[in-house]
């Protein structure tokens, strides 16, 4: 994005009802931050070209079909940005967020209830919730690759892939789980952040 190009989606590749979806989403984002920090402040004015791109560009990874569980949602990255794509794109996805934060649930229930998508919001600890069978599996900024694994070994199907956007650092977090798991998987280049992937992981099994 260059400084001449606002912060507002405008060159998403996009249906018109999708984008409408999309833009009351990130309203909703802007109008509770202040109260329930979804997002770091300082990231807030690169909503879009940040957060909204980086939950698109894991949809987009994804075979876009089955059930979709996204673990921690917060503010909805990328939970309930899936759920505003696949209405348009996959419509007999199955989407399911998990969230334990009953304010950040408020939010998440009231974003799916305004963009109008179809989408199951648990309030529940991750591992507290009943095993999910999801299809495909992910998770934002939650926590480190093994801890992940753990969380996928109770919650995704056999022959489910997750996928996991991690940071610069990925490859370490990806040796450290080694130790511990077995386990495919495939790095795909971010396009929001230089040396971050999108971790596509399958054919998990303990060591």
């Amino acid at each position: 994005m260059t400084p001449s190009q606002p912060d507002n989606g405008q060159n998403l590749n996009v249906s018109r009802e999708t984008m409408g979806r999309l833009k009351i989403f990130a309203d909703l984002v802007q109008k509770w931050n202040p109260r329930i920090n979804l997002v770091s402040r300082s990231s807030l004015d690169k909503l879009w070209s940040r957060h909204i791109n980086d939950s698109i560009q894991v949809f987009e990874a994804s075979n876009k079909s089955g059930h979709w569980v996204d673990l921690g949602s917060g503010g909805g990255f990328p939970g309930v940005v899936v759920a505003i794509l696949a209405a348009d794109e996959c419509p007999d996805m199955q989407v399911t967020l998990i969230e334990s934060d009953q304010r950040k649930c408020a939010f998440l229930r009231t974003a799916v209830r305004e963009t109008g998508v179809q989408c199951r919001v648990f309030s529940k600890r991750i591992e507290a919730v009943e095993t999910q069978e999801a299809d495909i599996l992910s998770a934002r900024a939650l926590t480190n690759l093994s801890g992940l694994l753990e969380f996928a070994e109770r919650h995704l199907s056999t022959g489910g892939m997750a996928l996991f956007p991690k940071g610069v650092t990925w490859q370490k977090e990806v040796a450290e789980a080694q130790q511990r798991w077995r386990f495919e998987f495939e790095p795909i280049e971010s396009s929001t952040e230089a040396g971050a992937v999108i971790l596509k992981v399958k054919g998990m099994s303990r060591v």
